[in-house]
């Protein structure tokens, strides 16, 4: 069962993920910095292309950047990064480490999450000791390669009902759609190249949480 201080961590309306080739020439960074500006407390560090060195080096400024501004630091996939940078979780997928095999490695306090697309994958996650779990993809997506086809809003429906651990809503998630994940019953979202590829990230952060609050 979560404990209470990685719910407050997690209890948040958006959720921020990096994605560089999708930031219009700014560098990670950059997209970090101006996420924090315009309000966002949770963010994913996602990078599928770039050498892992320059991963871990980019890790370890926003992990300083993260923890100044009191904001939640998720690493996704590369759990021996995380080891190093120690943020305050690490989010994994359906094909990589099982969950209790990574607890054993990042221990009882740092949040995991795990990305599910079936009521059946979400019941496990909470079974074996997920954090919180991805929803989705909701809609159709590009933002990595090799994803699965949309899941619906049934499935947004489903979590919201069914699973008592915090969720994250994602996938082709913009400003002009996001009322109907939230409408079927989803606390957190995910807009991944509607933020990175915002002419303004501060601004457009500021303009989603100023909907999501309301």
């Amino acid at each position: 069962m979560i404990n209470e201080i990685k719910r407050q961590k997690l209890d948040f309306p958006l959720y921020c993920i990096t994605a560089q080739n999708l930031s219009k020439g700014r560098d990670n960074i950059q997209v970090v910095r101006n996420m924090i500006e315009g309000g966002a407390k949770i963010i994913q560090y996602r990078e599928k292309y770039r050498e892992i060195r320059k991963r871990y080096e980019e890790c370890m400024i926003i992990r300083e950047m993260t923890k100044k501004a009191g904001v939640t630091f998720i690493i996704n996939d590369n759990i021996d990064i995380a080891l190093l940078v120690k943020p305050d979780g690490v989010h994994i997928g359906q094909d990589d480490i099982p969950i209790k095999e990574v607890r054993k490695l990042v221990g009882e306090d740092m949040i995991i999450g795990l990305s599910t697309h079936s009521p059946q994958q979400a019941l496990e996650a909470v079974q074996n000791g997920a954090d919180y779990i991805g929803v989705g993809p909701v809609y159709k997506t590009y933002t990595k390669d090799n994803v699965c086809d949309p899941v619906g809003l049934e499935y947004v429906r489903f979590t919201a009902e069914n699973i008592d651990i915090p969720r994250v809503v994602i996938g082709g998630i913009k400003e002009y759609n996001m009322h109907e994940v939230i409408e079927a019953g989803a606390k957190c979202i995910c807009l991944v190249s509607d933020i990175v590829g915002a002419n303004d990230i501060k601004a457009k952060v500021k303009s989603i949480l100023s909907k999501l609050n309301k």
